[in-house]
């Protein structure tokens, strides 16, 4: 099977997959894996302590892996400054970055004079053709069933994606319940020329960071285990449904705004979750595709299946 799109061709990629940002998660242990499988492997920039750290992060995976790899940007969670963060990708000429999580405009005007890859992403029609006029080289396009946060719409992967494709004439990457080769399949024949996964990578044994409790939670995981939390802050947002989601919830249910809601949807809560394994002092992102993740391989086992997956699926249809 031809695995050569717009997507891969513009990210020197063997294979249209793209690992998400995954906050406090996604460093040079994963990006390296992702990257050296045929993917497009990333560093969360924001999560990390300041520039000289994602300078380290950066050498690491430079060090692992000889492929290109990506930095991600989520710019509008974390609430400090970006510039001498993205500075950083500057000077260490990463080849990509993405952006996510607020207005890309400023990012996009520090790195474009430099020849950096960019992509955004959107959760909306609107969104994406604004990232295009702002002159990103893709958008990655995050339905509802996605992790972490989301579009204010509700809409869907399979009504976003082609929606954002009949719209924009740049590549457009598909995000959200994507977990295997039958995903990957039906994002390009939905016109997508890549996808991004989040969920499915903090399931693999190279998301070294990530507690085996988180990963076994997302294994146990069926369709009804996640819940958007923040819709009460306009910043909606899919977590695994446990004992701290629910106080959440039933914090926004009493309209108590975000001086109540703080503690519990803070960085330090994910983290007492995700990283130090205690659900009932923290919470976990996950989307819904967690339904559909039943085991913890190596990124290249993980790949390797996919991409069997989907020449399968391929051949299928060609009959």
């Amino acid at each position: 099977m031809n695995w050569n799109t717009r997507v891969t061709d513009l990210l020197h990629i063997e294979y249209p997959i793209i690992q998400g940002g995954l906050a406090y998660l996604a460093y040079a242990d994963l990006a390296a894996a992702v990257s050296n499988a045929g993917g497009l492997g990333q560093i969360t920039a924001m999560s990390l302590e300041g520039p000289e750290k994602l300078r380290d992060e950066i050498n690491k995976v430079r060090l692992l892996t000889n492929k290109p790899f990506g930095v991600n940007y989520a710019i509008g969670q974390h609430g400090r400054p970006y510039e001498d963060m993205v500075q950083v990708a500057i000077d260490e000429q990463v080849p990509i970055i993405s952006v996510t999580g607020g207005n890309p405009k400023g990012v996009l005007d520090m790195v474009k004079p430099h020849g950096i890859k960019t992509l955004v992403l959107v959760a909306a029609k609107r969104q994406a053709v604004k990232a295009e006029e702002l002159g990103a080289d893709a958008v990655m396009v995050v339905g509802q069933e996605g992790g972490g946060h989301l579009g204010r719409g509700d809409v869907g992967t399979f009504i976003l994606t082609p929606q954002v494709v009949d719209h924009v004439s740049i590549p457009v990457i598909a995000s959200g319940g994507i977990v295997d080769g039958r995903g990957l399949m039906a994002a390009l024949a939905l016109g997508a020329e890549g996808i991004e996964m989040g969920t499915r990578f903090i399931a693999t044994k190279e998301c070294v960071d990530a507690h085996e409790t988180y990963k076994q939670d997302i294994l146990k995981a069926d369709e009804n285990s996640t819940v958007v939390i923040k819709r009460s802050l306009g910043t909606p947002a899919r977590a695994l449904k446990n004992t701290w989601t629910e106080q959440i919830l039933e914090i926004e249910k009493r309209e108590e705004g975000y001086e109540s809601l703080k503690d519990y949807i803070s960085g330090n809560a994910n983290k007492q979750y995700i990283i130090n394994g205690e659900p009932t002092k923290g919470f976990g992102w996950s989307g819904q595709g967690a339904a559909r993740i039943t085991d913890i391989p190596t990124v290249n086992e993980l790949f390797q299946r996919m991409i069997k997956d989907s020449e399968a699926i391929k051949q299928k249809w060609s009959k």
